[in-house]
């Protein structure tokens, strides 16, 4: 059974507990909360009815009434975030007894364990408002997509909020790569590739490699070229719950990985350069891309061999049918700062921080709680 419940999800620098709380006496079924709880992150507090410490009942984010201790918490103050938990999924009386105890969810289990999985882990993690998360892609190889995105996610990281870049470009050289990482201890793709449902945020997070103040999601250097749509769905999941910013750098073909990762954008940055044939591409791309993401924007990038001859910044977005997000500066510093170890956007006075600096004062991102990745 599915349906919505109100949790009291605290912030994670308030001080507030994030402890589930149990009531029953059911030993069947407390096993199974609390093999649902460790699952999830998360050690209950496990009471038989109310607790003597009403301080324990008001505070718990979440609290899980078996069906057997109805009686032992009827009149007990009401709130919000109770969940009356049965095993009989012919009980028709469990509707009233929820009522009575001002149960905002009535859960069977087995049925109901991932839902109930899902709620506990957003306690545990004191879920906020997810991260902004930005895709990049190219209109056609060689726009500068992924340097884009690395910029973006320097930048991002330098001002303060926890970042996460995931590279989502299997054919791409890999962005620890670019970012000079590549030896970096932590995991790359491959070893989520058997992730289903949901991952703990706070587990990826500290898996993955940290690299300029950012954690970065990338390949390695073996021979896997893709994983399951289902382990792009629950690691991206995983990296927005944690707040913040996640910026994705995207491969240009829309395979179901790709549609997963565009599925969970807020908006797309295609970057194109001013010319007729860099438009041609990217207007095949677009087209794919759109029929997932609905906010997507164009960035104009420099054209090759200088400007003579370049199409109008305003004209690309025109011909392509998509919002102008900006101009590429060029930034002739960008090569020889990746060869002496600085990445893109590295460069706090660079043309290229500057414009990613100036894309977060547009699209404002509200800093996690406890800073950097």
């Amino acid at each position: 059974m599915a349906g919505a419940i109100t949790c009291d999800r605290a912030p994670v620098a308030d001080g507030r507990r994030r402890t589930p709380l149990i009531v029953t006496e059911d030993v069947d079924l407390l096993d199974d909360l609390l093999r649902l709880c460790a699952a999830a992150g998360a050690r209950p507090e496990v009471h038989h009815g109310v607790p003597e410490h009403r301080g324990s009942w008001e505070s718990a984010p979440l609290v899980l009434i078996g069906d057997d201790a109805v009686e032992r918490v009827r009149g007990v103050a009401r709130r919000r975030g109770v969940v009356l938990v049965g095993r009989d999924q012919d009980d028709s009386g469990v509707w009233q007894r929820a009522v009575e105890i001002g149960a905002d969810h009535v859960l069977m289990l087995p049925d109901g364990e991932q839902w109930l999985m899902d709620r506990i882990a957003d306690v545990a993690e004191g879920v906020g408002r997810p991260a902004l998360t930005v895709g990049v892609i190219g209109g056609r190889g060689g726009a500068g997509a992924s340097s884009l995105a690395c910029a973006l996610a320097v930048t991002s990281a330098k001002a303060g909020r926890r970042t996460l870049l995931v590279d989502a470009d299997p054919l791409g050289g890999g962005l620890d790569v670019l970012l000079g990482g590549e030896v970096a201890e932590g995991m790359r793709w491959p070893a989520f590739a058997e992730s289903r449902g949901r991952v703990a945020g706070g587990a990826l997070e500290e898996s993955l490699p940290e690299l300029h103040a950012l954690r970065v999601l990338s390949w390695d250097r073996g021979d896997t070229v893709s994983v399951p749509p289902e382990a792009v769905r629950a690691v991206l999941a995983a990296a927005r719950r944690r707040g913040g910013a996640v910026v994705v750098d995207l491969p240009r073909r829309v395979d179901e990985g790709a549609a997963e990762a565009l599925a969970q954008l807020d908006l797309g940055l295609l970057v194109v350069p001013p010319e007729l044939r860099a438009v041609a591409a990217a207007k095949r791309v677009a087209s794919g891309v759109g029929m997932v993401l609905r906010d997507l924007r164009v960035v104009v990038g420099p054209a090759r061999g200088g400007s003579d001859g370049a199409l109008d910044p305003e004209e690309v977005a025109r011909l392509l049918g998509l919002p102008l997000a900006g101009e590429l500066p060029v930034d002739r510093a960008l090569l020889a700062g990746q060869d002496g170890g600085l990445p893109p956007g590295g460069a706090a006075r660079g043309p290229l921080s500057r414009f990613c600096a100036a894309f977060w004062e547009r699209v404002p991102v509200v800093a996690a709680e406890g800073g950097g990745a």
